[in-house]
């Protein structure tokens, strides 16, 4: 991509001579606010056709474009928050994998240097033609680890890292639609290994009936081979996946749980097949009151069938996980009735749907796509996105959004944005991700893991040799075997692995279910350690709907000129409150003037001529810097602004003509918001590019105390970076493209889900509904989830320090008791529970509220 060439202007760094859809970025010496470039891979009013990122949305080379005095310069993007970085002026660069990456700060490089990977991996490629509906946001024949999310393969199996069963990518679009491949073939093999154990534990068991009246009758030899007969399939078919994935780990050297259960299950069975066909072989020490060695077939087919059983009940808790993406993705409708050029109607798959097709909207139906009304009318139920029970008026150009309902009335739709691209299939998607991120508290249980397996096994292999030495006389070496093969089995890094993810799947869960959007763990994890928020004013504390409250005409002037000339500027410029203007000019009758040699100034202004007069509309600043003078004007601009109005300075000819004040309501649910903020302990700090007066009247009603006004966009990061250099731990909440700076710069970014794209693609968390309440029940979900993180860890510590000690007998000299080793089948019911019990704990934060 190549951005257009700009003469006869004044280029910024470091975006040279970029037109944005007609307004020239003329200020000399300001940076760039191109945010389109390498920031939004979707197309942005001003920014026309301008998409810098490839398909999956990174960018993958170097860009090459021509500048106003004819150089060719090298421009890239920062991998951490997509803003553009020229390596001639950035603030570091990095090398990674032979790569140079470039930065636009120092936060941004201290991120990626902790963890490069994590924002190099790249993201779930988009569709070349729109139209895939949301419930096959992620395809279906992806599966992932939940302890590994970076694995990703394309048929189900194990992990080829721990072991552990994929499960899909996506969730499906509604319970059992898509039932995983690994729960069918488990359960399928729990219920044979069953049916198969129950005869061999049976006769294991009849030794302990009176007299022994089976071992009288059929002989201890035959009840050998007749326990042999069955054990063999649920060791050898049933424990399959278990040894495969065993031998995998060690050819690839990453031992796991499924290493220590091979290895006691197998030394168990491989005993008792030896004790069976060649009983004459073993020593004393390996035989029974009988003379004959013992056979442990009951313990190795029930350690087998246990573990199946943790698997079934742990992947069916895991696919309980994707609760909340099921019933997101349930708000898709399937179909969708689409108008041919000819009127004919007719029913289609909804993601047959592409964007510029005409819909029907029937009353009761569901909207299958994000676009705009063109016939009609309808109220429609926007709950799932505003959480308000009213539903909203639609008429003919009104916006409406893929999932919400019509609930009354019959609308006509042209189609804009199509499956994954909706505001659905965006939501779908960003629970996805953040349910696979890892968290940084993740990495002492990885640590942990990681020395694990040779641990046990070196404690199983001392347990052998201590109890060889030092236990009974009379089975001296069947005691250590049986002691060693329970710590091979009780021991369970699987607990430790799923401690983390398990509680991170199930809060971004519940955090959609509320309508907080979490994009990482790393937000969700620094949440609950946010001490103070910087805010944005227009449309975060406010309702972004500005509208004209004064027009005041000065030196002359009329009300009528003053407006008509003002909004004859507007029609130029993308400024929110120039959208306010234009509807305040057609509300009154008053046709636009007609505007030429229009330049924009950034946080300043515009100008231009407008029938041939030369206009300037902005701040007082940017009035005094051309010499325009606005003597008493001022002081009405001032009471205006103490109102809460934001104002604009018209000058014509070089002289004052006039002023416009625009005010933006403050949102109903914004006090309340304010106050459960600071209830919780926050230090509110408002940022608004608004005049000191305006922005200190709206912090008054909502009880802020500390205010920076008059704030260009660059200028918010940099409030972001000096309160970090406080020692604070900073969350930036805002809504609009001048906020992703800031957004970015922040330990978290909070992004209004009724604000831009860029907003949210540069923020960690984002508020469904476009009410900063939500940043309280997100906090609430933080510490939630992080204490459930912590009693999973816990749990797993503790389970796993005392249950190897009490497998490998440590008890027994302290308690007194007499040297009987653990039964191996009791270990593996402890292993099994202790996996099940983690995931069940996570689940609870289903029901956490919020």
């Amino acid at each position: 991509m190549t951005h257009s060439s700009v003469t006869g202007a004044s280029a910024c760094r470091p975006c040279p001579g970029v037109s944005h859809g007609g307004n020239i970025v003329a200020t000399p010496g300001r940076p760039c606010k191109d945010i389109g470039c390498g920031l939004s891979r979707r197309r942005l009013p001003w920014a026309r056709g301008k998409q810098c990122r490839d398909r999956r949305g990174a960018v993958q080379r170097p860009q090459r474009r021509r500048t106003a005095m004819g150089e060719s310069d090298r421009v890239l993007t920062d991998p951490v928050c997509g803003m553009t970085a020229d390596p001639r002026d950035c603030a570091g660069s990095a090398e990674h994998a032979g790569r140079t990456y470039y930065f636009c700060s120092e936060h941004c490089l201290g991120k990626f240097r902790a963890d490069p990977e994590k924002y190099l991996a790249a993201r779930p490629p988009l569709r070349e033609q729109a139209g895939e509906p949301p419930e096959s946001a992620a395809p279906g024949a992806v599966y992932t680890c939940p302890m590994h999310p970076e694995v990703r393969e394309q048929r189900p199996g194990p992990c080829p890292k721990c072991g552990m069963a994929l499960e899909p990518a996506a969730a499906a679009a509604a319970p059992g639609a898509e039932e995983n491949p690994e729960l069918r073939d488990m359960t399928r093999r729990f219920w044979a290994s069953l049916v198969f154990t129950a005869p061999v534990l049976a006769v294991a068991m009849s030794e302990m009936l009176p007299g022994a009246p089976l071992q009288h009758a059929a002989g201890t030899a035959a009840l050998k081979w007749i326990q042999l007969a069955p054990a063999t399939p649920v060791v050898l078919w049933g424990g399959l996946p278990f040894f495969r994935r065993a031998a995998a780990s060690l050819i690839s050297f990453r031992l796991n749980m499924f290493t220590l259960i091979a290895l006691g299950t197998g030394l168990a069975y491989l005993y008792s097949v030896a004790a069976t066909v060649a009983p004459g072989v073993f020593p004393e020490s390996f035989r029974g009151h009988g003379g004959e060695p013992g056979v442990y077939f009951e313990a190795a087919a029930v350690i087998t069938t246990l573990v199946l059983l943790g698997q079934v009940l742990e992947l069916r808790a895991r696919g309980r996980t994707a609760g909340a993406i099921r019933a997101l993705m349930g708000l898709a409708p399937k179909t969708a009735r689409r108008i041919a050029d000819d009127g004919a109607e007719s029913d289609v798959p909804v993601g047959e749907v592409r964007p510029g097709d005409r819909l029907r909207v029937r009353p009761g139906e569901r909207i299958p796509a994000d676009g705009a009304v063109i016939e009609g009318a309808a109220a429609v139920d926007e709950s799932m996105l505003t959480g308000e029970p009213m539903p909203a008026e639609k008429r003919p150009g009104d916006r409406v959004t893929g999932g919400t309902v019509a609930a009354a009335g019959a609308l006509v739709m042209r189609a804009e944005r199509v499956g994954r691209d909706t505001v659905l299939g965006t939501i779908v998607r960003m629970v996805q991700e953040a349910q696979r991120s890892r968290a940084p508290v993740q990495r002492l249980a990885d640590n942990v893991a990681a020395l694990f397996v040779p641990a046990v096994v070196a404690a199983a292999a001392a347990t052998f040799a201590a109890w060889a030495l030092f236990g009974p006389a009379q089975e001296r070496m069947a005691h250590a075997l049986l002691s060693a093969v329970a710590v091979l089995i009780i021991a369970c890094p699987c607990a430790l692995g799923l401690a983390t993810p398990m509680s991170i799947m199930v809060g971004v869960g519940r955090g959609a279910a509320a309508g907080v959007l979490i994009r990482n763990a790393e937000a969700l994890e620094t949440l609950e350690k946010v001490d103070t928020v910087v805010i944005d004013k227009t449309g975060t504390l406010t309702e972004g709907r500005p509208h004209v409250a004064s027009v005041v005409a000065w030196g002359g002037s009329f009300e009528f000129d003053v407006l008509r000339l003002a909004a004859g500027l507007e029609r130029a410029s993308e400024h929110p409150l120039a959208s306010a203007i234009l509807a305040a000019a057609a509300a009154r009758g008053t046709k636009p003037g007609e505007v030429r040699n229009f330049a924009a100034f950034p946080g300043l202004g515009v100008a231009g001529e407008v029938d041939g007069r030369a206009c300037i509309l902005g701040s007082r600043a940017l009035l005094q810097e051309r010499g325009v003078e606005t003597g008493d004007l001022a002081a009405r601009a001032e009471d205006l602004r103490r109102e809460g109005q934001t104002v604009v300075f018209l000058a014509v000819d070089g002289k004052a003509a006039g002023l416009v004040g625009v005010a933006d309501p403050i949102r109903p649910t914004t006090a309340e918001a304010m106050r459960l903020l600071r209830e919780d302990g926050l230090e509110i700090v408002l940022a608004s590019g608004d005049g000191r007066t305006t922005a200190e009247a709206v912090a008054r009603r909502l009880g802020i105390k500390r205010v920076y006004a008059e704030v260009r966009p660059d200028q918010k990061g940099d409030i972001v970076r000096r309160l970090q250099a406080e020692g604070r731990t900073v969350a930036m909440a805002g809504d609009g493209i001048n906020d992703a700076p800031a957004l970015a710069q922040a330990h978290v970014g909070i992004a209004m889900g009724t604000g831009t794209d860029v907003a949210m693609e540069s923020a960690g968390v984002t508020l469904v509904r476009g009410d900063l309440r939500g940043l309280a029940r997100a906090r609430r979900l933080s510490r939630a989830t992080m204490r459930n993180i912590r009693q999973n860890l816990f749990f797993a510590f503790v389970y796993n320090v005392v249950a190897i000690a009490v497998a490998a007998g440590a008890l027994y000299p302290l308690a007194g008791l007499s040297p009987t080793p653990m039964m191996p089948m009791i270990a593996g019911a402890a292993m099994s529970f202790s996996s099940v019990s983690v995931v069940t704990n996570a689940l609870r934060l289903r029901r956490a509220p919020l």
